[in-house]
Parts: structure tokens; sequence; C-alpha cells
């Protein structure tokens, strides 16, 4: 069984009016449970709508929603659906409400209707898995911590239900290179820990080729490209066409081609374009030494 089952979703904003919109149209998509996801495209292409559908916060129109064996459409299935289908929006911490951080992350499992015992320990988890720790962090407000503990602690409260499926939209925006990074690393954490299937729509397509396993590219409310970021990152035309931008790699890739030197259309990251550095040096040192042991 899949962890999302997306079948011939098609959604349309205000319909028959003269503002009508078609954010999805008519899109398929399967997404396997231990996936990292990257979902990718320009601004109205239809991500938001997507994963909205994913836990019932937007409802279906058109065709089939089933996630973690739930029908999303049907009503008995939301509450069920919203303790399993984590969301992360933008901006997170710009939710959190309570006025200590332990009792904005137990939010979440109160609603689920947990013995106490079982919250505290959720609480206690989910501010350990975030580097919150209970102890120094349990009784602050949530207001007076710094801007990356506020995010942290707004994803401790999602993950203090422990969701089977962590949908994050933009979680890096905002933020600087080190609180990026601190909070990719996080994810990864996550998926590792508490949460198997994640779904992250970012822009940043460096923080995607180095962490998602698989790339999905919306435009106009299709899916365009489905593939790993090898894939869908190497065939240029493609990616052009889905007016995606490139990986930092990558275009490093294409600046050195123009200069003659030569590297696969596949290195998309850092550590790839390294090692094809490492490989075409050594490779031309060898063909150098052949050179000249013919010519002695």
């Amino acid at each position: 069984m899949s962890a999302i089952s997306i079948k011939n979703l098609t959604y349309v904003y205000s319909k028959k009016t003269p503002y009508e919109k078609k954010a999805l149209d008519n899109v398929s998509l399967q997404i396997e449970e231990g996936e990292f996801v990257g979902l990718v495209g320009a601004t109205g292409s239809g991500k938001s709508t997507l994963i909205q559908h994913f836990n019932g916060l937007i409802r279906k129109q058109e065709g089939e929603v089933v996630v973690d064996g739930l029908d999303a459409s049907k009503k008995k299935s939301l509450k069920n659906l919203r303790f399993r289908v984590g969301m992360v929006f933008q901006y997170p911490e710009y939710q959190l409400f309570e006025d200590t951080v332990a009792k904005d992350v137990a939010f979440g499992p109160k609603n689920m209707k947990l013995p106490k015992d079982e919250i505290d320990r959720r609480v206690r988890r989910a501010m350990e898995v975030v580097g919150l720790p209970y102890d120094e962090f349990a009784g602050r407000s949530p207001f007076e911590l710094s801007g990356g503990e506020k995010r942290r602690a707004a994803i401790a409260g999602v993950i203090a239900m422990e969701p089977r499926i962590l949908v994050l939209d933009e979680p890096v925006a905002g933020l600087d290179p080190a609180g990026r990074r601190e909070i990719l690393e996080l994810i990864l954490k996550l998926k590792a820990e508490v949460s198997p299937t994640v779904v992250m729509v970012s822009h940043y397509m460096d923080d995607l080729a180095e962490t998602a396993s698989r790339i999905v590219a919306l435009k106009d409310g299709r899916i365009v490209a489905d593939g790993t970021p090898e894939e869908v990152f190497g065939d240029r035309e493609k990616a052009a066409e889905a007016g995606l931008d490139l990986p930092t790699a990558a275009k490093i890739v294409d600046a050195l081609a123009a200069r003659g030197i030569s590297l696969e259309k596949t290195v998309v990251t850092r550590r790839a374009l390294v090692n094809g550095l490492v490989k075409y040096r050594k490779d031309k040192s060898d063909g150098n030494t052949k050179a000249g042991d013919e010519n002695v």
C-alpha cells in the first residue's frame, strides 16, 4: 500500500465565476512509504493545493485521494487523517499561541484524547528530537524564543502527534544559510526517527538535490517531471521546460563544460561535483602519463 495515492485529481477554485482557476488538472501520483519527495514548481503551479489534499484541508472535487489507507474524501476519515499526516506550513512559528512551550507542543496529543502520561511522553520526546531539551524549554514562553527555536517548537507540536507522513511547505523560508542547514538536518532526523515518509515543498533546488530521493515538478496544475534529482535536473531541456532552476552544482557543471571540462550532467550535488572533479583530474593525469609512456 502506498503512503499517498492520488488518481486523476482535479481542483478548480471559484468554479463558474469570472475568477475560475484550475489549480490541479488530472494529477495522478503515488508516493511510497519511506520516500523523501521534493515538490517543486513556480508560484501558482498547484503545489500548495496538492499537499492540502493530503490531510483533507482541501476536500477533493474530482479524482481519488487515499493517504495511509484512508479515503480523504470521507468525513469520518478526516480526524485520523490529520493525526497521521503532520503538516508544517510556511513560517510555522506564527501558529504558536500557548503560554508555555510544553503546552503548545501538547496541543495536538490532547486533541487525540490520549492519556495524560502518553501526552507527557510525546511532548518530552518531540522536544528532545527537535533540540529543545524539556527541562530547559518546557516552562518558557514560546514568544521569548529565538526565531530558530520558535520554528523548532512549532515543528515539535506536529511531531508530538507522531505522524507517519510529514509534509512541509517551504520549511526553510526566511532563514539564513546556517538556519536552513539546521532545519534540513532536523528534517532528515525526523524522517529517520518519527515520520518515514516526507514531502517537502521548496524553492531551494540545492536543498532538494541534497536531501530528496525523488523530485516531482508541477506546472500549471500538471506533473511535468518526476524522478530522482539526477534524472530531473540532469535533463536540462526538460528542467527548463518545467521552469526549474538548477542546483548550484549543475550550474557549475555547465559553466565548466563551456571551458572544455566535461562532467556528467547527472552531477547535481556538491559531493558529486567534488567527486567528479577528482575523477576528471585523475583521468586527465592518467591520460598524460600514458601519452608520455608512448613517447618514450
